[in-house]
């Protein structure tokens, strides 16, 4: 199969214009010559054979006999054939090829601007139909069009296919959003109308279950107002050389309460000297999410192990817990807003499917990376690599 490359649009441009110039110059100049070929051999083929030897050695030898050469020239070819002036056949011979010549290359030019004109067409029509919230459409691509503009198509479907995907989320999440501010809010309110109506007694029981209803809305706020921080570019981190095995022990002891009463094991194998630079807060966040989502969907591991590798630059964290793990599948949507899976990682398990959202988030406003993939001998096993040293940015 012939995978020809395109042509750069300076070259594209610059083959086409000198071909059409110079192919104009060659085809003009070409019809002069046949003009005068077949116009020489015509009238050698007239002129007796005396006459023929001695024409043709005076136009070698013009200066023996040259009234003799003007006359022969005269008689056999015309007298208009030496006149200099502007009404000569021979400028009227280049006025005739000129004005065929032009439309012959006109023609030509239009026929080699078909494909870049395709290809802005295409764009322009894709432009049109995105721009009307047509996000599936996909411009072709012209073969024969520049390689820049080739790639502008390229980059174009690009973008309409992420903003396809983007108003999917989008979609998916307002009507998950929706979902997930009904559901406290329904508690909530159903509480308070039976407490008014006297059909649940105003005790300190019933006033924390209405306060843990309160405390969950007001968590799914808060993280909905730190992932929309993220999406504007607005999330603030205070960088400083941070002990890992501080932060993650701190962490630890405060879901020591919960391990306990799970008789869930956390193991801690990282190097107390080990340092990052990081926020200490954010990235405590997103450990306390590790865990917090461990202890929710993988308690029936009873136990997690958290071990760290480091190179010259960079510090990668594992985090693997012994759960059930889950399917190929929802490892690739893992990390999506209000995303919980349906069997092991359970939907009754009280997470609102933003934890690891903010997980990855936190990972990338650092410049690292947060990846999962299942553990060839069972449970999920997350990578979180982390620079040593960083300068202050903002995400």
């Amino acid at each position: 199969m012939n995978h020809t490359k395109p042509h750069s649009l300076w070259r594209w441009f610059s083959l086409r214009i000198l071909s059409l110039a110079i192919g104009s110059i060659v085809l003009i100049a070409l019809c002069m010559w046949l003009r005068y070929y077949l116009l020489n051999w015509w009238v050698l083929r007239q002129m007796p054979a005396a006459t023929q030897q001695e024409f043709l050695y005076l136009r070698h030898h013009s200066g023996t006999d040259s009234p003799r050469f003007h006359y022969l020239v005269d008689t056999w070819f015309g007298p208009a054939f030496s006149d200099p002036s502007i009404n000569s056949t021979d400028w009227t011979l280049l006025a005739i090829l000129v004005i065929v010549v032009i439309p012959v290359m006109v023609i030509l030019g239009l026929r080699a601007a078909r494909p870049l004109a395709l290809q802005f067409s295409h764009l322009a029509q894709a432009a049109q139909s995105v721009s009307e919230g047509q996000f599936s459409v996909v411009a072709p691509q012209e073969k024969a069009a520049p390689e820049e503009l080739l790639q502008l198509t390229h980059d174009f479907n690009t973008m309409a296919q992420q903003l396809a995907r983007y108003e999917k989320e989008l979609r998916h999440s307002h009507v998950a959003l929706a979902h997930e501010l009904r559901s406290p809010l329904t508690a909530a309110i159903g509480r308070l109308q039976g407490m008014r109506d006297g059909v649940f007694p105003l005790e300190p029981q019933q006033l924390d279950l209405l306060m843990r209803q309160m405390q969950h809305l007001n968590q799914l706020i808060g993280d909905l107002h730190f992932l929309s921080l993220v999406d504007a570019n607005q999330l603030s981190l205070n960088l400083q050389s941070c002990c890992l095995h501080d932060i993650l022990a701190e962490r630890m002891n405060w879901l020591q309460p919960d391990c306990l009463q799970l008789d869930f094991v956390i193991h801690n194998a990282i190097n107390p000297v080990l340092y990052v630079s990081a926020d200490p807060f954010r990235l405590g966040q997103l450990i306390s999410i590790l865990l917090e989502n461990s202890l929710r969907y993988a308690a029936e591991g009873k136990k997690m192990s958290i071990q760290a590798t480091e190179t010259f630059n960079e510090v990668t964290l594992e985090f693997r817990d012994y759960g059930a793990g889950v399917s190929e599948e929802f490892l690739l949507q893992i990390f999506q807003r209000f995303t919980r899976a349906e069997h092991s990682r359970a939907r009754h398990s009280g997470g609102s499917g933003l934890g690891l959202s903010i997980a990855k988030a936190i990972a990338e406003a650092h410049q690292g990376r947060l990846s999962v993939k299942n553990h060839p001998e069972g449970g999920l096993l997350f990578r979180l690599s982390l620079n040593k040293n960083s300068e202050k940015n903002r995400f």
